[in-house]
């Protein structure tokens, strides 16, 4: 089998030099210590484009036919190398998998421009570890209240801490006005960056209009736009357990808490008694909640309802993630929420209780 491997990626290595021309991107490289590694695959976004073997010299090569710079990534093992291929390059890569961030790529100034780039977002993934890793072990032994106070401060302390790498993101795609830049800005957590997203987006809609994975990204972009804090939330109808009909917009005039959670949904089960206590402190002064659930039973809805004592009205129409108010408010995780100002824009999403109560307490 092993000769059958190399034999084939011999052949891709003659016929890739054999049709080689300016309609092409193409990359050959060679992999030190493989390990039991003996495929090198290649990727655009999350869709794998296709895999190559490595020949007995640990060595492959990749060629596509393309028009235009395409942004891929080459996964070898467990390491994911992000590589800008343009037509009529000859693009060279080396990496040793015992030193798997000291990689190699000649042949290609995007790829490098991206390389630059590759220590800003190691840091990152090393900070965000390092919180996880900080908070794992701060909650052992802890009471649920204690852990509950303890996410409230990591999440915190998360936000702040990724602010480093909006702005790293940002500065580097203003001096990098391609592709390279475009892959930056694309790492970027929505939750986190939104204005900075969308504010790319826009800066750059007349270039690359041509490549897929761009365009991709500009349409969840024009998605995530509708949902920005400073629009209008969407206008929805659902009803109550007792079939009544409630519409968003009877909430204007008010600050409003639009709560996303499942009587199924543990950590929404926690962070009810917070909200329970913020409601009752600010019910009276312009606030209120309006409850959405993603329960499809009504009965576990309704027993959820009345043992953590949500007063404020709730509504669902049963169908849990197939709802269209769920898609439409692009809901992938509860708990979750957006809170309204009195004319019905969002003015901030996914508080936690504490963040909350600082906004109701500067607010109201």
């Amino acid at each position: 089998m092993k000769k059958l491997q190399s034999f084939l990626a011999g052949a891709v290595l003659l016929s890739v030099i054999g049709c080689s021309n300016k309609d092409t991107i193409s990359i050959s490289g060679e992999i030190q210590n493989p390990g039991n590694v003996k495929v090198v695959a290649f990727y655009e976004g999350d869709r794998k484009l296709d895999s190559v073997f490595l020949s007995d010299q640990n060595k492959f090569q990749f060629e596509r036919a393309a028009t235009q710079s395409r942004l891929l990534s080459v996964q070898i093992g467990k390491n994911k190398y992000p590589i800008i291929l343009t037509p009529g390059e000859k693009v060279k890569f080396q990496a040793d998998l015992q030193q798997p961030e000291a990689y190699q790529v000649v042949g290609s100034e995007l790829s490098t421009a991206l390389k630059q780039f590759a220590p800003i977002k190691a840091r990152k993934e090393f900070l965000e570890d390092s919180l996880q890793s900080d908070f794992t072990k701060r909650i052992a032994n802890k009471s649920e209240a204690e852990i509950d106070a303890l996410r409230s401060e990591y999440l915190g302390e998360y936000k702040k801490t990724m602010n480093f790498y909006t702005k790293e993101a940002v500065s580097f795609a203003e001096k990098h006005n391609d592709l390279a830049g475009f892959y930056a800005v694309s790492t970027l957590d929505p939750e986190l960056a939104e204005a900075e997203l969308i504010a790319y987006s826009d800066k750059t809609k007349e270039m690359f209009k041509d490549n897929a994975m761009v365009n991709q990204f500009r349409e969840e972009i024009e998605k995530l736009k509708k949902l920005a804090v400073g629009q209008p939330a969407p206008e929805f109808e659902a009803y109550t357990p007792t079939n009544k009909t409630v519409k968003l917009s009877d909430y204007r005039g008010k600050y409003v808490l639009v709560d996303f959670w499942a009587s199924w949904c543990m950590p929404c089960r926690k962070e009810n008694p917070n909200l329970v206590r913020i409601y009752n402190t600010y019910k009276g002064k312009g606030f209120d909640i309006l409850g959405v659930s993603l329960d499809n039973n009504p009965g576990s809805w309704m027993r959820a309802i009345e043992e953590d004592k949500l007063t404020w009205t709730n509504v669902s129409d049963l169908k849990a993630w197939s709802s269209d108010l769920i898609i439409n408010y692009r809901i992938k995780a509860i708990p979750s929420s957006v809170v309204l100002d009195p004319q019905g824009k969002i003015i901030a999403k996914n508080l936690r209780s504490k963040e909350l109560e600082d906004l109701l307490k500067s607010t109201l």
